[in-house]
């Protein structure tokens, strides 16, 4: 098996020379890896959730910064921590409802009436979190029969009695794994077919007649049109053309070829276009916990004018793009600017980035930014693959996927020094 380190070194290689792109790309690459760090870390019989979580951060911080605007490697280390802390407090709840069921059975056996309390939710929930804190719970549970127990009549006995305390804990440490690992078995598995669940909500969407806008490439929205085009619905696409990398020519071409009417328009005939739509279909990057959608450049201006139509504005996202942080975050980056020769031709345009002017600086400055930012407001529709969702939900929504503990990836000994 090969070392987790040069896993790790060659992904944020990758990371960072883009030679793995999109959010579903990325999102199983960190998965797989992630798996891989938990099943090869070695973690010791006391605060074994906390040596995972520890694990987990150490990587997670260096494919983060690998590549910051790919959200969707920050959203997938959180949901791997919030996996390690459920599948820790699954552990202990069933540890101390067997506690308190050996407390009970004894109390049948006993002559006069003695009084046990039975743990509560909230107390079980206290003593799961502090798992994560040396002294760890198991270790207090581990003590608690030792001071109530009949001493040992032998010496023998207490051997006996110690081995079963050690390969308790040893069971224990190799469960949290298993069940973890499994858990991110699901995980990737939700990520590979995320496209497809998405896709079996398209006829729920699209009526016959009707005409669609997307602008740009997506293989979401590619898949979401073509089943519903496979369910016998009759409809037109308008397909934006996507400046200035013109992923709309991809798509516009793979439409027709699936037997789509499509018509492909440039991204300045929007406003003009929009009044003969139905409803507009496209993909994210990220969703934010405030239901705001950082998108392919140009999606701000058509969510704009589907908003002064009063045309509905439909998102598809996968539950991986699902970030739990705000716009305003200090970790979240919003843009990053692409080649300026994506625009124009260097050749034709090197008299007006001359340096030699004495000025110190070409008069002709080139931005070109990959992505928008729609905010909540603009959105009608989420269409996840667990199904449709208003924008204000969507907090709730990604609170389900993450822990609050989570939303920073720095270590707190990395923090304190």
């Amino acid at each position: 098996m090969p070392d987790v380190q040069s896993l790790v070194n060659e992904f944020i290689l990758k990371l960072k020379k883009r030679k793995v792109e999109g959010s579903q790309a990325t999102s199983r690459h960190a998965a797989v890896l992630l798996r891989s760090v938990i099943s090869q870390q070695r973690i010791g019989y006391t605060n074994q959730a906390g040596t995972l979580i520890d694990a987990v951060k150490a990587v997670g911080e260096q494919l983060v910064a690998a590549n910051p605007v790919e959200l969707a490697v920050g959203n997938i280390v959180r949901r791997v921590l919030h996996i390690i802390r459920e599948e820790d407090l699954s552990l202990t709840t069933a540890a101390m409802a067997g506690l308190n069921l050996s407390a009970l059975s004894d109390d049948d056996d006993d002559t006069g009436p003695v009084d046990h309390p039975v743990l509560s939710a909230a107390a079980v929930a206290a003593a799961s979190r502090s798992t994560l804190r040396p002294p760890s719970l198991q270790t207090l549970l581990e003590d608690m029969p030792d001071s109530t127990a009949v001493p040992h009549t032998s010496s023998s006995g207490g051997d006996s009695e110690g081995k079963s305390k050690s390969a308790d804990k040893s069971s224990r440490s190799r469960k949290l794994k298993h069940d973890v690992i499994e858990a991110l078995n699901e995980l990737i598995q939700d990520i590979d077919t995320c496209h497809e669940q998405i896709a079996e909500q398209a006829v729920e969407h699209i009526h016959h007649n009707e005409v669609i806008l997307t602008l740009g490439s997506s293989r979401t929205v590619l898949q979401f049109l073509c089943a519903a085009r496979e369910k016998k619905r009759s409809f037109r696409v308008f397909v934006a053309e996507g400046a200035p990398r013109y992923q709309g020519h991809l798509l516009a071409k793979e439409l027709v070829s699936r037997g789509l009417q499509t018509t492909l328009i440039t991204d300045s005939a929007v406003f003009a276009m929009i009044s003969r739509v139905n409803m507009v279909i496209v993909g994210a990057h990220a969703v934010m916990a405030n239901g705001g959608v950082i998108a392919p450049v140009g999606l701000n201006m058509v969510a704009l004018a589907a908003q002064r139509h009063a045309v509905p504005f439909v998102v598809l996202a996968g539950s991986h793009k699902l970030c739990p942080l705000y716009p305003h975050n200090p970790e979240v980056l919003l843009n990053e600017l692409r080649s300026p020769s994506e625009l124009l031709d260097f050749g034709e345009f090197s008299d007006c980035m001359d340096f030699g002017s004495g000025l110190g600086s070409p008069l002709l400055h080139v931005v070109n930014p990959s992505f928008d930012y729609v905010p909540p407001k603009l959105v009608s529709l989420f269409i996840t693959d667990t199904g449709g969702h208003n924008p204000s939900y969507m907090y709730r929504l990604i609170a389900d996927y993450y822990s609050a503990d989570d939303l920073v990836l720095q270590r707190k000994a990395a923090s304190s020094s």
